[in-house]
């Protein structure tokens, strides 16, 4: 493939990308426009609001400001001032980050693949900027920098990740990790490898837990979900528009999760608390899948702070034979704080990223504190998988 269909190639992967992800808000919402509005309303209303969500879903700020008439109408106090919202729905980034990996092993298949990777950024920037461009609206306005920046780097890093993997099977492929860790003692490179592979083994196992723990509360609470979804009195495709919706943020409903299960839990408005020990919500949204949050204080709910412990000393016992192979055992420590920091590292991160304002007043404050999160993770992660890898140097005595 020559030069100019590599670089066509890579810049009609790119806009694949961001046409799909604008199409998942744009479709139901066309369609609310021509059956339930009779296309009465001008439809550029609608693709504004499409498009606002793909960039919220990316972690763009977006200032809404109702019109004055409007605010003279509901007629309380600031009803007409500005309110940005900051929180991500993480559903449009994770698609964004999966198509990009898709992307990049493609782009990667063909022979000038530094090429193909320049053209499909900057041709997915061009678009990120003209779509927020398009969406400017003194009622909703997106950050322009912000809207043409951070989808780009979300596309960006999946599709690096779908060019690495697509050199994955190269064992000579050089990079500079490689490189930097080809020149270190031994002992260097198993601390610092083997507590890499720990922190993002235990981090991930966490988010699955998280995941399945999340799956059962909305099994066990489908029935306050349906009364909840009753009471909206939406049509059928109101009814599909708030489900897609509440599929957009089902990542940050997972790390709010996992944040539950270290210990510091979130926050659904300033003042209110969701943890392991007690739920302290004030006024919230009539969000159907917000039925499945814990009610009260939970008498079982410490057992939920076993988990991190149980998943750090599993990956502690898991990666301790292959260290003491090389390592000593104070070297042990070394393995189990590094594993420590990269693992409450990303579920900081994580919980950094799902959460933001999501509205006026209470709204402003919703999410997990990652400061917390990370901390908390990072000291039971540590303690855990250190006792995890001394528990497996014991060797069992001959009969």
């Amino acid at each position: 493939m020559n030069r100019q269909l590599t670089a066509l190639f890579a810049a009609f992967e790119a806009v694949l990308v961001a046409a799909i992800g604008i199409a998942v808000p744009l479709v139901p919402l066309t369609l609310l426009w021509g059956i339930q509005y009779g296309l009465a309303i001008d439809w550029t209303v609608f693709w504004r609001a499409a498009v606002d969500i793909w960039l919220l879903g990316h972690g763009v700020d977006v200032t809404m400001m109702l019109d004055p008439s409007t605010a003279a109408l509901l007629g309380f106090p600031g009803a007409g001032a500005p309110v940005t919202l900051t929180i991500a729905a993480l559903g449009f980034a994770l698609l964004t980050a999966l198509l990009g990996v898709r992307a990049g092993r493609r782009v990667a298949e063909t022979r000038h693949r530094l090429l193909g990777l320049i053209v499909s950024l900057s041709a997915f920037a061009l678009v990120s900027f003209g779509v927020t461009f398009s969406a400017l609206h003194p009622f909703a306005r997106p950050s322009l920098v912000q809207g043409t920046i951070l989808p780009t780097l979300v596309f960006a890093i999946g599709a690096l990740i779908g060019v690495r993997r697509a050199r994955a099977g190269r064992a000579d492929a050089p990079t500079p990790a490689r490189d930097w860790l080809g020149s270190r003692s031994i002992t260097t490179r198993t601390v610092l490898t083997t507590g890499l592979r720990a922190g993002v083994a235990a981090a991930a196992g966490v988010m699955l837990l998280a995941a399945v723990v999340t799956a059962g509360a909305i099994a066990l609470s489908y029935a306050r979900i349906i009364s909840l979804y009753e009471s909206l009195h939406t049509e059928v495709l109101g009814g599909i528009a708030v489900t897609l919706g509440e599929l957009a943020f089902l990542p940050n409903i997972v790390i709010w999760t996992a944040s539950w299960l270290v210990g510091p839990g979130f926050a659904l408005g300033t003042g209110s608390a969701v943890s392991p020990l007690a739920t302290q919500l004030g006024p919230v949204p009539a969000i159907p899948l917000l039925g499945a949050l814990p009610q009260g204080a939970l008498t079982l709910g410490f057992i939920g702070l076993l988990v991190p412990v149980v998943v750090g000393f599993l990956v502690g016992a898991i990666v301790g034979p292959g260290a003491r192979r090389v390592l000593e055992r104070r070297e042990l420590v070394l393995v189990a704080l590094c594993a420590a920091v990269v693992g409450g590292g990303i579920l900081g991160l994580l919980a950094w990223f799902s959460g933001g304002a999501a509205g006026p007043g209470r709204l402003v404050d919703v999410g997990p504190n990652p400061w917390a999160v990370g901390g908390w993770a990072s000291l039971e992660l540590f303690l855990a998988c250190l006792v995890g890898l001394f528990a497996s140097l014991r060797r069992p005595k001959a009969g």
